[in-house]
């Protein structure tokens, strides 16, 4: 079994602490900026940390793999021919978009890459 990637301990036992049987978790990564504390990816879901909720509460929402419609990187300039510039992705599920921006470009690439590979087996 592969050790999952993270970046902060506390949030990696936060995903382990909700893990179901046979579940193992790929990878926690903190998230910057107003709302998402962090996400993470198992091998069933995608884990994302919402700190946006009204009266400073947080929730831990849970995507399965299945229900994600669309996962997408996000930027807010020309991309001028780089797929792979942003650091910051969006994912839908749902009526709902979960958006998350990451220090560096390869956390987002990682993150986009185990979602688009579980959404299109």
């Amino acid at each position: 079994m592969t050790e999952p990637i993270y970046d902060k301990s506390e949030q990696l036992k936060q995903v382990q602490q909700g893990l179901l049987d046979g579940e193992t978790v790929i990878a926690v990564y903190d998230c910057i900026g107003a709302g998402t504390g962090f996400i993470g990816l198992t091998n069933l879901r995608v884990v994302i940390q919402d700190k946006s909720f009204v009266g400073k509460r947080t929730a831990i929402t849970s995507i399965p793999y299945g229900n994600v419609r669309s996962v997408s990187f996000l930027s807010n300039k020309s991309w001028a021919g780089q797929f792979f510039s942003s650091s910051s992705i969006a994912v839908t599920a749902g009526p709902d978009t979960f958006e998350a921006d990451f220090r560096g470009l390869d956390k987002a690439h990682h993150v986009h890459s185990v979602i688009l590979d579980r959404i299109t087996r």
